[in-house]
C-alpha cells in the first residue's frame, strides 16, 4: 500500500457523526474546535436540502455546535454546482424547499413550470401530490431529472419520514425515468466539497456513520475514511461489504486526542 501524504483537511458528514436529531454528539465540540487548532481546513457535508447554509449553522447553533456557514455543504448546493456546470443559465422546476431554490436561484437558474430543463427533486417536510404530478408530467414530456440525494427516509420526532429517494422512486414508477442523484453516495459530491476547501484527495479524510454512503463515497474519490459507530452503522456491518473503511472508531471523541496532539506539536 502506497503511503498517503499527511492530512491536511477533512470532509464530516453530520447527522449521526456531529449531530443526532438536532443536538451535538458526544465529543463534536471538542472534535471541531481540535480540527480548527490543529490548522486543518473542514467542510461540513449533508444530503439534506431543506436547509441554506446560513439556516443550517443557525440550527447547529440552537443544538450546542458552531460551524462557520461556509464549512456546510449541502446536497442542494452541490446540486447546484452540478447543474451550473452542465447547462449554466437553465431552468428548473423544483419539488424542494428553501436550501434548494435558494442555491439554483443563487447560481442563476429560473424556476419554472412551462418547459423547464430539469425537474429537480429534493427533501422537504411537505410532498405536495400536485408538485408530484406536476413533476411526473415534465419528465414525461421530456424534462430531464435530477434528485438531489438516494436516501428513503429521514429521520423526525414522530418516526421515519418518506425522503427524496422514495419520492423518486414514485416518479421513476409513473415515469420509466431514472434521476440523476448528485449527492451521497455519489462522490461527486465529495469532489465537489474538495473543490470548495481547495483540497487534494491525497491529503483529505472523510469520516462518516454510513458505509454505504459516506465510506463508499470517500472511498471512490480517492481519500482516506474514518467510520464512526455514532449513527446507524454497528461494529458487526461492517464485514457484511466488499469495502472497508482506512479506521473504525466509537465516534469523533476518540480522534480529539491525536487532534489536539498534533495542534500542540
Amino acid at each position: 500500500m502506497a503511503t498517503r501524504r499527511p492530512t491536511t483537511s477533512w470532509l464530516c458528514d453530520m447527522d449521526g457523526v456531529l449531530v443526532h436529531e438536532g443536538t451535538a454528539l458526544p465529543g463534536a465540540v471538542r472534535f471541531v474546535k481540535a480540527l480548527t487548532g490543529a490548522g486543518l481546513s473542514f467542510l461540513v457535508l449533508t444530503n439534506n436540502s431543506i436547509f441554506t447554509p446560513r439556516d443550517l449553522a443557525a440550527r447547529l447553533v440552537a443544538g450546542g455546535l458552531e460551524i462557520p456557514v461556509d464549512a456546510l455543504w449541502t446536497s442542494a448546493l452541490a446540486t447546484a454546482q452540478f447543474l451550473d456546470s452542465q447547462r449554466p443559465g437553465g431552468t428548473a422546476f423544483v419539488v424542494g424547499e428553501a436550501g434548494l431554490t435558494t442555491a439554483l436561484h443563487d447560481i442563476g437558474y429560473v424556476l419554472s413550470d412551462r418547459d423547464p430543463d430539469y425537474v429537480v427533486l429534493g427533501e422537504t417536510r411537505t410532498y405536495s401530490f400536485e408538485a408530484i404530478t406536476k413533476a411526473i408530467r415534465l419528465v414525461s414530456g421530456g424534462a430531464r431529472f435530477i434528485a438531489t440525494n438516494p436516501d428513503s427516509v429521514g429521520p423526525s420526532s414522530e418516526g421515519a419520514l418518506p425522503a427524496t429517494g422514495s419520492v423518486a422512486a414514485l416518479i421513476t414508477k409513473a415515469t420509466g425515468v431514472e434521476p440523476y442523484f448528485v449527492g451521497k453516495p455519489n462522490p461527486l459530491m465529495v469532489r465537489e466539497g474538495l473543490n470548495v476547501l481547495g483540497a487534494h484527495s491525497e491529503t483529505t479524510v472523510m469520516i462518516g456513520d454510513r458505509m454505504d454512503t459516506d465510506v463508499v463515497a470517500g472511498i471512490e474519490a480517492g481519500l482516506e475514511t474514518i467510520l464512526v459507530l455514532s449513527g446507524v452503522t454497528r461494529a458487526e456491518d461492517v464485514e457484511r461489504f466488499p469495502y472497508r473503511p482506512t479506521r473504525v472508531v466509537a465516534s469523533v471523541a476518540d480522534l480529539v486526542d491525536e487532534l489536539e496532539a498534533r495542534a500542540t506539536g
